[in-house]
């Protein structure tokens, strides 16, 4: 915390991961700026969730989880992940960009294909990774030049298209933020929906305590956030010469901000490996980061989550997880590529 309100001492230029950007293929993006520039580009794409949006979203996001969970199978086994947690969050991100609809699931490969390692069965070389990335930036810009001619619309390619300091976007720094959008609106609540039934298939007893008491639900999402950590971390480099837990971070070292440790924390939060939804400030996690960074669309992520979990508990006695979960390769995101269960109804 005491890294990420710092934001004079602790940079997040040149990049967020532990590696810097690759020279020739450079992806601006404002999670990795600083003011002003950063504060100029949220500012840009932050009335996408303000309240009154995320108000005409629910009742979409509603219809949309009521026709998912009762379209799956009943009494055999099939992959959470793909049937539900990303065909949701999926569905959102193509409203959120008013993205062609029938063209939706190229947003889930672009999401996997930004944050994937080489080699580990997404992208098998970082040459591959570029050509599907321009592929991605080649589809936009005929959006952006769409929305471009067009007068502005409630859509983030069209707040892009016609703000003031993200109009005349270099096409790399439009890129950038593109995956950053696109992960951020994507991986992030798929990953907490996943989390979310197979934290309840390990702590079956706060299962119970959901079912027979539904009230529990935005406890359960603030939990789940904390518990699975979507994002493992943060870095940034150092500006200064600063003392941090009584060691000198030099100028110019980079400093990682480890969520998913600071989320286990026992000196603040108590039997921090245990699922509990009725822990007491369930509010109180590392994993929307803290100050000009935190996540912009929290109360989005937090709002899919909850619409989820209302409509599950209409629906089904349990959900079975039959095996453990395949994991995503990644230091950085922590995620599912697989949850096999079976839906008693």
């Amino acid at each position: 915390m005491a890294v990420d309100t710092n934001h004079q001492a602790f940079s997040s230029e040149p990049s967020i991961v532990l590696f810097d950007p690759e020279e020739d293929f450079p992806l601006p993006m404002f999670i990795a700026m600083d003011p002003p520039k950063h504060d100029v580009q949220r500012k840009t794409v932050s009335p996408i969730v303000a309240p009154n949006h995320l108000a005409q979203l629910e009742p979409i996001i509603r219809e949309r989880a009521v026709g998912l969970l009762d379209s799956v199978p009943r009494g055999e086994v099939f992959n959470w992940v793909d049937k539900i947690s990303i065909e949701l969050t999926t569905q959102m991100l193509a409203t959120l960009f008013d993205f062609p609809w029938e063209d939706r699931r190229k947003l889930t490969r672009w999401s996997d294909v930004a944050t994937a390692a080489p080699g580990q069965g997404v992208v098998e070389s970082d040459e591959q990774r570029r050509e599907e990335l321009m592929e991605c930036l080649s589809y936009f810009m005929n959006l952006w030049q769409q929305r471009a001619s067009e007068p502005p619309r409630a859509d983030l390619i069209s707040m892009l298209a016609h703000g003031e300091s993200t109009k005349n976007m270099p096409p790399q720094e439009f890129l950038g933020n593109l995956v950053l959008l696109i992960v951020g609106g994507n991986d992030t609540t798929r990953n907490s929906i996943t989390g979310s039934v197979y934290a309840l298939s390990k702590f079956p007893e706060q299962f119970a305590k959901l079912r027979a008491n539904p009230a529990l639900i935005p406890s359960l999402v603030s939990e789940t956030i904390r518990w699975q950590t979507p994002l493992a971390y943060m870095r940034r480099t150092a500006m200064q010469d600063i003392e941090l837990g009584g060691k000198l971070i030099r100028e110019g070292d980079k400093v990682v901000m480890w969520y998913v440790s600071g989320n286990r924390d026992d000196e603040v939060i108590a039997n921090p490996n245990d699922f509990d939804i009725e822990r007491e400030n369930v509010r109180r996690h590392l994993s929307f980061g803290f100050g000009i960074h935190r996540c912009v669309g929290n109360r989005l992520g937090e709002m899919q989550l909850r619409i989820v979990w209302e409509e599950i508990l209409k629906r089904f006695d349990k959900i079975e997880v039959i095996a453990e979960p395949k994991r995503v390769y990644s230091s950085f995101v922590k995620g599912y590529e697989s949850l096999p269960v079976k839906i008693h109804a």
